[in-house]
């Protein structure tokens, strides 16, 4: 249990669930304070962006190895995925308003926002863990790339054709149509292209950055270790 509670996972799952009690309180107080309902749904938006987390950490606790199992889960979960994103472009939504000042809502978005992006990324840290037994670096790198390009041609369809991840099943044609005819005519669809582009660019600069950073502070530490624990021998 004790080694549970100081498990670097554990605390950073601590953190997420604090960071959207956090998110959930502004917007509750929001709705007490103003009583309009204008933010209530970035709650929703949140709860869309834990699935991808929830889906990664049933992977690696349940130590699913699996090929075909693992392989309908990253399907899930990449349908999920890029509603953690998501919630980056509800800054559509930050205008001024009569009831609440501007700066409190532009806090609330970026709460939400942050929040449903670092479970997003630390979903896809986990599924590079797990596909690391079977692939090599490289591959993983490009896929893992590939992921967030994906991530944010999905971040396109949710903000500008409102289509979501359950509407795979709901209405799949109409889906696979927006779909197949934006890769048949490209030219006629340059909005979508430079949305998928420049967010999934930026979203890869952010992922490696969080993932870099996080890796040179483990390091940093094991070497710190290391010449501590010599420096007691010695």
């Amino acid at each position: 249990m004790k080694n549970l509670v100081e498990s670097s996972r554990f605390k950073i799952n601590l953190l997420l669930i604090m960071m959207t009690i956090f998110c959930f309180s502004l917007s509750a107080f929001r709705y007490y304070i103003s009583d309009t309902k204008v933010f209530l749904f970035l709650n929703w938006n949140l709860f869309l962006a834990w699935i991808p987390l929830l889906l990664s950490s049933f992977i690696l606790a349940f130590n699913i190895k699996s090929k075909t199992s693992l392989i309908l889960i990253v399907i899930v979960w990449i349908l999920f995925f890029p509603n953690s994103p998501y919630i980056l472009t509800d800054l559509f939504h930050l205008r001024a308003r009569n009831e609440i000042p501007i700066w409190y809502d532009l806090i609330v978005i970026l709460s939400y926002a942050w929040t449903g992006l670092i479970c997003g990324f630390i979903s896809l840290h986990d599924i590079e863990k797990r596909l690391s037994d079977y692939m090599n670096r490289n591959i993983i790198s490009g896929l893992v790339v590939l992921f967030l390009f994906m991530s944010s041609f999905g971040v396109y369809l949710g903000r500008f054709l409102r289509w979501n991840s359950w509407d795979i099943l709901n209405n799949p044609f109409g889906l696979f149509s927006d779909i197949v005819v934006r890769f048949i005519y490209p030219m006629e669809y340059t909005k979508t292209w430079g949305v998928t582009l420049l967010m999934g660019v930026l979203l890869n600069f952010m992922y490696f950055t969080f993932k870099w950073a996080g890796t040179n502070d483990e390091k940093e530490l094991q070497t710190e270790n290391k010449t501590f624990n010599g420096l007691e021998q010695f």
